[in-house]
């Protein structure tokens, strides 16, 4: 789901730029568009939506959460620290998401996070 979070993306800004353009294009029918303030506009959007740094802690979240399932050490209370920390970037994620894709694979993130929760509960 990280995955697809993180290859979807990068399309958004785009999107949203093309969408942009189109109602500046209808609006001045025909008449001149300002071009650096279009790529002003979608440079503030793409910085405002982007979470390529949430993506990344987030793989680096799974990482630990692999290395403790792998420790025979007593693991529980740094498991349910990691899972919290990967409900945090999740949300962070669904809060900057304004593309339906996006939003959904967001939502399908959490609901697993809530599962390995739920796991991590019983775990000493």
């Amino acid at each position: 789901l990280v995955d697809r979070v993180a290859l979807r993306a990068p399309k958004v800004a785009q999107d949203y730029r093309e969408r942009l353009q189109k109602s500046v294009e209808d609006a001045l029918s025909g008449g001149e568009i300002d071009l650096a303030r279009l790529t002003q506009e979608v440079a503030l959007y793409s910085d405002r939506v982007n979470i390529d740094e949430e993506i990344a802690r987030m793989c680096s979240h799974v990482g630990a959460m692999r290395d403790a399932l792998k420790s025979a050490d007593p693991v529980g209370r740094q498991m349910d620290f990691i899972v919290q920390e990967m409900n945090r970037e999740a949300n962070t994620m669904g809060s900057k998401a304004s593309d339906i894709e996006l939003t959904s694979c967001v939502v399908n993130l959490k609901s697993e996070i809530e599962k390995i929760r739920e796991q991590v509960q019983n775990i000493e």
